[in-house]
């Protein structure tokens, strides 16, 4: 089982555990490069820029495709059983360890969890204690409010 997500240097470590919200949204990639580009804007004047973690879908079926009922429950039992490794974590939820590992590996690489190494084990951390779902419903956005039901 190879894990291809880079690592967290301890900083950014830090960072997350600082943040207690992850702000999940749906946004069209022009209004993703939007927002990307008035915050670069914002620090080049120096001035302070929204921190708030925020993880962008394009669409709606792409976030209930990512967060799933199965995958909530994934990230509910990390945050309150705390499992020291992958194994112990598909033991908490009752599933198969390679299915866990994968889930896992996927949501490392949205920045949903991040892994801590302990020796030989790799130990998954929710970093947040609030999940917050903003979907916009607007007209304008073209397919994201298409795929609305």
């Amino acid at each position: 089982m190879n894990d291809t997500t880079p690592p967290l240097h301890p900083m950014e470590r830090e960072q997350l555990r600082a943040e207690s919200t992850l702000v999940v949204t749906v946004k069209s990639s022009a209004e993703f490069h939007d927002d990307v580009t008035a915050s670069i804007e914002t620090l080049e004047r120096d001035a302070t820029a929204d921190s708030t973690p925020t993880l962008s879908f394009s669409s709606y079926d792409d976030l209930m495709e990512t967060l799933t009922p199965r995958v909530l429950d994934l990230i509910e039992a990390i945050r309150q059983e705390e499992p020291s490794s992958i194994n112990e974590t598909a033991r908490v939820v009752d599933r198969d360890v390679k299915n866990v590992h994968e889930e896992l590996s996927r949501l490392a690489q949205l920045g949903i969890i991040f892994f801590e190494e302990v020796g030989q084990r790799k130990r998954p951390v929710v970093w947040f204690d609030e999940l917050v779902i903003n979907l916009p419903f607007d007209p304008e956005a073209g397919d994201t409010a298409a795929a609305a039901p």
